[in-house]
């Protein structure tokens, strides 16, 4: 079964240096019939004006994923961490026990557009830790890239969960497909682009949940950047 969530259905706020989306319940966005799918909490598509950005604020016991697609996004913390993400470059950040962070735009000229990803840990308490790795997707394009794992297999992020996120770049044409083990779930985004899965239309900043789904074909009717989450 695939149930969408249009890009429209999403929750929206403008804040003049930020706009924002949220595909299920944040802030001052709430939907009782979006509040997640599985241990997936959160997909934000943010755009920030050059210059500006979120200050400091904490977080705990979330897994927190950053994927830029244009511009660059500076993230500093309260372990020390200090960086720049670029589009390419994937960052996870697990709050655990409690950890403060602040993200700007990097540039003062151009805005940077980003997915911000949540996932519920399998439990409270873990060490706050922070990873980031260049995956160079879109330099490698019409395949899946595993970038964060529960064990961090094939150099990917290890997240805190029984999740498996992958990430793909596709140009028209190109076709791809995933098989889900027995029991096993799926979200799809679509961050920028138009798809078919199993045949359906995905648009940019479109969702589906894909449940009892043994294998999905996902097919770019034009260039297209896409998320997969393999849940349990």
């Amino acid at each position: 079964m695939i149930k969408l969530r249009k890009s429209q259905e999403r929750g929206h706020a403008n804040h003049g240096w930020l706009d924002t989306y949220h595909t299920f319940s944040f802030a001052n966005y709430y939907d009782a019939n979006a509040m997640g799918f599985r241990t997936l909490r959160v997909i934000n598509q943010d755009r920030v004006n050059p210059g500006a950005g979120f200050g400091t604020h904490g977080h705990r016991d979330m897994e927190i994923i950053t994927y830029v697609l244009d511009g660059a996004l500076e993230h500093k913390d309260s372990m020390g961490n200090g960086s720049v993400i670029y589009p390419g470059d994937v960052q996870r950040m697990s709050a655990g026990t409690g950890i403060r962070h602040s993200e700007f735009n990097h540039s003062q000229t151009e805005p940077v557009h980003l997915l911000q990803i949540w996932i519920l840990p399998d439990k409270n308490g873990h060490h706050p830790s922070y990873e980031q790795h260049n995956f160079g997707i879109a330099k490698n394009p019409g395949q899946f890239h595993l970038i964060a794992s529960g064990d961090g297999r094939e150099n990917s992020l290890t997240i805190h969960q029984d999740v498996n996120v992958y990430a793909a770049v596709l140009t028209k044409r190109d076709r791809i497909t995933h098989s889900f083990p027995p029991q096993r779930y799926g979200w799809l985004q679509v961050a920028r682009g138009t798809i078919t899965v199993n045949g359906l239309a995905l648009e940019s900043g479109d969702g589906a949940a894909l449940s009892e789904e043994t294998d999905v074909t996902i097919a770019a009717t034009t260039d297209t950047e896409i998320l997969l989450f393999d849940l349990a």
